[in-house]
């Protein structure tokens, strides 16, 4: 079935598919187009609008990404953020300079005159700025119709007002009203009609699959996640028992979680093969410290106990991982966006796999995903878990992984999660984890010196890990488990609390 898209051209931005998947929330379908895709390739998807995502480029830099101007005679409002906003500005005759005062973060908007893509929206409020470049000279014909502190043209249009300018993020969380905005461009600018709901999108991932397998054999790479169970659910429900799933214990698990996997999956009804490969994995992990390093081993290693497996199933010539869209943009698998790290299951593969990856959520964020868990009849108590990364406590130890470090980190992050769920805490925050400090420190229980280690505690909030914030608990709380994890788990004398937002952090430490 052919829909008529919102076309969001990327331009490197980290960013892109959430501007994509806000308008598929609206209920408009849309598709990412790269900013060199040909003319005639954008006119004949005769889309509703077009919308120009934000980038790490300067316009007026050599060799900047620019569209085929041809793309302003399509007749059709374009929109433009951030670096989208100044390439529109650049190309009709305007000015983008550097800007003396940079903004990143939290800025007022304060609206100048009254404008449908603004229309029922307050006079002043919050948006997110993310730019180094200002605009200085408006192209002929446009016109200001917000400001901010630093930014004199953060909302501009043209006469006709096909053409939209925001220096600001309506995408993200942060921005105030941003949804708002976006509603206004599709249906009061763009005039779009909604074609699109979430379960369009599972019905076409299940005939996509079982189109694409055919007569071959699955293996699931597992983990009890839910990005990885819900993969699992939606190609089993496509290709049967021609699914097979594999669960590697990689000894970096948590507490307890290799049975409650185990338990998850069998419950619903999933062929599953459980493999120990614990030792294999702690032995390749020996010495290595750095981050990116310890990310390829568990990634190849990974990849390579599933090949070994495969050979024991006939037919097998597809391995599904339940990879997300963060998950691929933070690795540099979006063309133009900056390397952030390396995920084991986007950039950690190695360059000859003898089995074809099949990965139906990798434009999608973790939101999403539970909501394609619901539409499949996934319990709530596995949708609702945590995310937990492929690499496990290997990246919340910070330096080489050591068995007796697995140890004190299992039991202070067991602690910390109890107490989530039995205080009320564990369904608000997004994600909350420990993490052990490669460093000691001086302290005194019973009156006795003790040189030890340091456990850092992370909470935060979000809706799709690409931005998120440090969760506010009560002083009372935290002083509980602080008490708890200093006086159960041997080898702690200090607790830290992780107050940092993303950005500029990541919301794990390695």
């Amino acid at each position: 079935m052919r829909r008529r898209p919102v076309l969001v051209v990327n331009f490197g931005s980290q960013y892109v598919q959430l501007i994509a998947r806000r308008v598929r929330e609206l209920g408009v379908y849309s598709e990412i187009v790269h900013w060199d895709e040909s003319f005639e390739v954008i006119r004949e998807k005769d889309p509703f609008g077009v919308i120009f995502s934000g980038g790490p480029a300067s316009v007026y830099q050599k060799g900047a990404p620019l569209p085929d101007k041809r793309i302003y005679t399509l007749g059709v409002p374009i929109l433009g953020i951030c670096y989208g906003l100044q390439v529109i500005v650049h190309q009709m005759g305007g000015k983008v300079e550097r800007a003396e005062k940079q903004e990143y973060g939290r800025a007022r908007l304060r609206v100048l005159r009254e404008d449908p893509l603004l229309e029922g929206l307050p006079r002043e409020f919050d948006v997110w700025m993310s730019h180094a470049d200002k605009i200085s000279v408006l192209p002929e014909g446009f016109t200001t119709v917000a400001v901010s502190e630093n930014s004199p043209h953060a909302v501009v249009r043209d006469e006709s007002g096909i053409f939209y300018g925001l220096q600001f993020h309506p995408e993200v969380v942060h921005t105030s009203f941003g949804k708002e905005i976006l509603a206004n461009f599709l249906f009061r600018v763009c005039r779009a009609e909604r074609n699109w709901e979430m379960g369009d999108l599972v019905q076409e991932k299940i005939e996509e699959i079982r189109e694409r397998v055919g007569d071959s054999s699955v293996i699931a790479a597992l983990s009890g996640g839910v990005d990885s169970t819900v993969a699992s659910v939606l190609v089993h429900r496509a290709v049967g028992d021609k699914l097979h799933c594999i669960f590697i214990d990689h000894g970096l698990l948590r507490l307890g979680e290799r049975e409650e996997v185990e338990r998850n999956l069998r419950s619903l009804g999933l062929r599953l093969r459980v493999v120990d490969a614990g030792r294999e994995f702690l032995k390749r992990l020996k010495g290595v410290e750095d981050p990116e390093e310890k990310r390829r081993i568990i990634g190849n290693t990974f990849i390579e106990v599933f090949e070994r497996e495969a050979v024991k199933i006939p037919g097998v010539r597809f391995l599904l991982q339940g990879t997300l869209y963060p998950d691929v943009v933070e690795s540099a698998g979006i063309k133009g966006s900056a390397k952030i790290k390396t995920h084991h299951n986007v950039g950690g593969l190695p360059e000859k796999m003898n089995l074809e990856l099949i990965e139906p959520f990798r434009d999608l964020f973790k939101d999403e995903v539970r909501e394609i868990g619901r539409i499949l009849g996934v319990p709530e108590e596995i949708l609702k878990r945590h995310p937990f990364p492929g690499p496990g406590l290997a990246i919340r130890i910070i330096g080489e992984v050591k068995e007796e470090d697995l140890e004190i980190l299992r039991r202070a992050d067991h602690i910390f999660i109890e107490e989530l769920k039995k205080n009320g805490y564990y369904d608000r925050v997004w994600q909350a984890f420990a993490v052990l400090l490669p460093i000691r420190t001086v302290g005194v229980m019973g009156d006795v010196r003790t040189y030890e280690k340091v456990i850092a505690l992370r909470a935060v909030e979000s809706t799709d890990g690409m931005t998120a914030d440090w969760f506010r608990f009560p002083y009372d709380f935290l002083d509980h488990v602080v008490r708890r994890i200093v006086n159960e788990v041997k080898g702690v004398n200090r607790v830290v609390y992780d107050i940092s937002s993303k950005p500029p952090s990541t919301i794990e430490w390695e």
